[in-house]
């Protein structure tokens, strides 16, 4: 095993690097922070294997996620491999400050509102995108393996030397309650398919606050041990809001949580949800894609706006008003801007963000956001960019918009971001 202050060699970054204080242990080894002796401050994580898990397929395998490259900035990807006695380590970029686990979310250590959770979750649907788009599985996604940034939904992915070709026999199976049915029943190995399973139950957890095959059955067994997960997950796997049985429907005592928040989602999610536990549980190739995923979130992202009762956030549907599931104070959006393919709503929260001018689903880097005028009832849209933007409203010469400036929401105003064009429009309800 490695030991404090001990200097080794990053063959791949050929730079040598000090081991210091231990981050954290696992079943697998010990992480620790390392920082370079050149004196340029620089830091790095290392995982060190025990040498009983130091196995040769585990390290071929890490050694070829290090020659492939990080699909994604959203994954804490191996960067470097090295080799002493009978053990080897890995290297990776440390975890950013202020970031925390989902499981912290679902005990309730940590709140965040709709657009945060929804930020999430188009993260996490763009990143396993970007994996599954070389060929590669995660084969462990679970709670333990994200974080997240409370301020905004920025998501990381940890534990990468999960990761594997497409079908192919890794040291890892999964977490029981996050695998597909066919993983749960010995009849498969990880592949992109059950990762699609396993991204589908991450969303129903950061949505609703439950898992999607846990309702009113769970109550028949006296304690979740293996052979009641093989049969909740497994054979007799049912979604709790199955349309065609309400045998599994959420308790409405002990799940009342769970049954509000699905009357709160819009209808193209629940689709997604009821599509990916009811035909995507016994046929993998009808499983939800990551890109109807994030495809759909944005979406609902872009109708999230805050109560003026009481600033709870609200996903807006259709219709002239809404009514805050907090408050039950009335929410109305008359304007939305629309950018390429997307539509914002206009009022207090929303923003414009970088995905609605590049179609990147880069959900948490802000433009632009909606403020009201302080004395009048018109809204506008304030640059948070680093360039002007140029515009026009109806009727008057362009105008040019320089950062921290806002322009006013009046309909048929065109404004010109710097590659993009967006348009205020009138919502007819």
């Amino acid at each position: 095993m490695v030991r404090h202050g001990e200097v080794l060699t990053l063959p791949r970054l050929g730079s040598s690097w000090r081991i210091n204080e231990l981050l954290g242990q696992g079943g697998q080894g010990s992480v620790y922070l390392i920082r370079a002796v050149d004196g340029s401050q620089r830091q790095l994580a290392l995982k060190w294997y025990a040498p009983s898990k130091a196995m040769q397929a585990q390290r071929e395998a890490i050694g070829a996620l290090v020659q492939r490259g990080s699909p994604s900035p959203a994954f804490l990807w191996p960067i470097d491999i090295v080799d002493q006695d009978d053990s080897f380590g890995y290297a990776m970029a440390l975890r950013p400050p202020g970031f925390v686990g989902l499981g912290d979310l679902m005990r309730g250590r940590v709140e965040v509102g709709v657009s945060i959770a929804l930020r999430i979750c188009v993260g996490l649907s763009d990143a396993f995108l970007q994996l599954h788009s070389l060929g590669l599985c995660y084969r462990d996604i679970s709670l333990g393996n994200i974080m997240f940034d409370p301020n905004d939904g920025r998501v990381i992915i940890c534990d990468n030397d999960n990761v594997g070709l497409d079908g192919s026999e890794g040291v890892v199976l999964g977490t029981r309650r996050f695998m597909a049915p066919e993983i749960v029943t010995g009849r498969s190995l990880p592949s992109i398919q059950t990762d699609l399973h396993s991204l589908a139950v991450m969303i129903f957890y950061v949505l609703m606050v439950g898992h999607p095959l846990l309702g009113k059955r769970e109550q028949a067994y006296s304690c979740l041990d293996e052979g009641a997960e093989r049969e909740l997950f497994g054979h007799k796997a049912l979604f709790v809001f199955d349309p065609a049985s309400s045998d599994n429907a959420p308790d409405p005592a002990e799940q009342a949580t769970m049954l509000a928040n699905w009357e709160l989602q819009p209808d193209g999610i629940r689709a997604l949800f009821t599509k990916a536990f009811t035909s995507g549980l016994v046929r993998p190739d009808q499983r939800v894609r990551e890109s109807a995923w994030r495809k759909e979130l944005a979406t609902a992202l872009d109708h999230v706006l805050a109560c003026p009762s009481c600033t709870a956030e609200n996903v807006l549907r259709s219709g002239p008003t809404n009514r805050c599931w907090y408050c039950g104070g009335s929410i109305a959006a008359e304007l939305a801007l629309a950018v390429g393919r997307s539509r914002v709503l206009v009022g207090a929260g929303a923003c414009v963000t970088q995905h609605h001018l590049r179609h990147d689903y880069v959900v948490n880097k802000a433009v632009g956001e909606f403020v009201k005028h302080p004395q009048k009832d018109v809204w506008g849209l304030r640059n948070l960019s680093p360039s002007a933007w140029h515009a026009t409203i109806p009727g008057r010469a362009q105008i040019e918009v320089p950062q921290e400036r806002a322009i006013a929401m009046v309909p048929g105003t065109s404004i010109d971001f710097g590659g993009a064009t967006g348009r205020v429009e009138e919502l007819s309800h």
